[in-house]
């Protein structure tokens, strides 16, 4: 039976939108699927080294529960506690953080494929980022999504 295949492309780098992908790429490779992983524009942000800075924003996300008004919403600070929250919740609740859920897909052979022309775009240096990527444009995420049976835009 062959091996069934998913490309993730990734273009978002905020803590909320980090969870998905990488959960999706780590059950995929549990249930035995080839995956492969291609960060862009803002997804490339989290294959940094340093996660740490990684934050949410209540802006624009109807799907955050919460009963504060938009102005108040845009208070300096707020952001940062949006994401302390997040953070508290996701700990409390016992659910990986992303280096841990990044590091699970890199053992599991996921392979990750940093945008080269974002990179040349952002600035972003070789040093910056996690050993065990790979360096593609466009046209590597072209073949590879032409050769899955699943792809996934996160």
């Amino acid at each position: 039976m062959p091996v069934k295949r998913i490309t993730i492309i990734v273009t978002k780098g905020t803590l909320d939108a980090a969870y998905p992908p990488f959960i999706l790429a780590s059950t995929a490779t549990a249930l035995g699927y080839e995956c492969r992983m291609f960060f862009t524009f803002y997804g490339l942000r989290l294959l940094k080294q340093d996660l740490q800075y990684l934050d949410m924003s209540p802006l624009g996300n109807p799907a955050i529960a919460t009963r504060m008004p938009v102005v108040l919403q845009l208070l300096p600070g707020m952001q940062a506690l949006f994401t302390r929250k997040m953070r508290a919740r996701l700990q409390a609740k016992g659910v990986a953080d992303i280096a841990e859920l990044r590091q699970l897909c890199l053992d599991a052979e996921v392979r990750m494929f940093a945008c080269q022309m974002t990179a040349e775009l952002h600035a972003y240096r070789k040093r910056d980022l996690i050993k065990g990527i790979e360096f593609a444009g466009a046209a590597t995420f072209f073949d590879s999504a032409g050769e899955s049976d699943i792809c996934l835009y996160t």
